[in-house]
């Protein structure tokens, strides 16, 4: 046993397939602890929250301030002020009265604004343009000379009295900070929030474990079954043998993910918990397990070592599991990994037709991308509510893959080195 674990770890595939799948585990077990709570749990009015820190404004304006005259700070501030649409609209003024933009950079805010006070005239009636369009830039001027006044700009913060009229009791001036540690409540979502305005990288991390618990489970119900028919059939054979593989003939002419989707679909929404699920999916994946078992047992059910228990007279089942089963169990091993592997690319492909688990009870990958499909993530540009949970489960595809061909470089002769 010792020797071949050492020939296992002693494989690189391996061992960087079960670096990846174990940090995996260690982060699902970790983060949990750090930020404990709901998965589930809205925190977010609005949808797809773009991930960063978030700081209360209320507990903000209470905390102690600091003055700070920043030399990039205006520029910074007018940089987010201003949208691409008003980019846009003063890049085309500049090509309207003939100033060269070939080296302009839109995202240089100082050289935009430099350019605007040197080409923009409230007189000027550029060739072709509307009137409506002049008057917009009338406005962007407005607002830009507002935005860019310098220091000195305040917000007043007024609450009312007893008389129920409003007083000004506080002015917050451009240059005032506070230090993010002496506010109440700051969140940071490394991953935003999603459609439903829960944090991203929270439901991930629940999500990841569900959905490996599911491949976990669907892998030992199908490893069970396929390595039990294929036992049976390959050592018994004969009428056993022919009654088996029908059986499995009719479950293979049947596309698996097709007879899945009818069998999810029969069960009803309220009934699919996570674990009914994984169920589903073991057991209409066992055949390819079973044919291979059987192939297997097929090369040694007439091996000598098999005859001499025959004679002693020990019965079938201890044949079966003393003398033929140790010789096919990393083979075993190598299919119930890539079973877990499919298990969790079945859920999330179910999942993803909307024939997954309950919505109500624990987020798994599929159900994550289900939802950010739905709320058209990928085309209002939240990638944070899917492509982390696309990068999940191709890490942990991955490195079970790399563990399988890791296994089967260490136990098929044919392909060590």
């Amino acid at each position: 046993m010792k020797n071949t674990l050492r020939q296992v770890f002693h494989s690189s595939k391996f061992v960087a397939g079960f670096i990846i799948f174990v940090a995996i585990l260690l982060l699902m077990i970790i983060y949990p602890l750090i930020n404990p709570g709901n998965p589930l749990q809205q925190i977010g009015v609005g949808t797809f929250a773009k991930p960063g820190t978030y700081v209360s404004l209320y507990d903000a304006t209470k905390a102690p301030v600091s003055t700070f005259r920043l030399p990039d700070a205006a520029e910074k501030r007018l940089g987010t002020s201003l949208s691409e649409e008003d980019k846009a609209a003063m890049v085309e003024w500049f090509e309207a009265v003939g100033a060269d933009i070939s080296d302009l950079d839109t995202n240089d805010t100082e050289k935009m604004l430099e350019m605007w006070d040197e080409y923009y005239d409230p007189s000027a009636k550029p060739k072709g343009m509307i009137r409506a369009k002049i008057l917009y830039y009338g406005r962007l001027d407005k607002s830009l000379k507002e935005m860019g006044s310098g220091d000195g700009d305040s917000i007043s913060i007024a609450e009312p009295n007893e008389e129920g009229v409003l007083e000004e009791t506080k002015k917050i001036l451009d240059t005032d900070y506070v230090n993010t540690k002496e506010v109440a409540n700051v969140k940071t979502l490394p991953l935003g929030t999603d459609n439903f305005g829960r944090d991203v990288l929270k439901e991930l991390v629940s999500a990841t474990g569900t959905s490996i618990r599911i491949g976990l489970i669907a892998g030992i119900v199908a490893t069970l079954i396929g390595l039990t028919l294929g036992l049976l059939a390959g050592y018994v054979g004969g009428f056993l043998d022919d009654i088996i593989m029908f059986v499995t003939n009719i479950f293979t002419v049947i596309p698996g993910f097709v007879l899945l989707i009818l069998i999810s679909y029969s069960i009803g929404q309220e009934q699919r918990g996570a674990a009914v699920v994984a169920i589903v999916i073991g057991f209409t994946s066992w055949t390819w397990t079973a044919r291979s078992v059987r192939s297997q047992v097929i090369s040694l059910r007439n091996r000598d070592h098999v005859n001499l228990s025959k004679l002693s007279g020990h019965s079938l089942v201890r044949i079966v599991l003393t003398d033929i089963l140790p010789y096919i169990a990393s083979y075993v091993v190598m299919a119930f990994i890539l079973q877990v592997s499919s298990g969790i690319l079945s859920e999330a492909q179910l999942s993803l037709l909307g024939l997954g688990p309950k919505t109500t009870e624990v987020p798994t990958l599929g159900l994550m991308m289900n939802w950010a499909m739905l709320y058209s993530a990928h085309t209002n540009g939240s990638w944070w509510a899917y492509f982390p949970v696309i990068l999940t489960i191709t890490l942990i595809s991955f490195s079970l893959n790399l563990m399988n061909t890791g296994l089967d470089q260490v136990f098929n002769p044919t392909l060590r080195d």
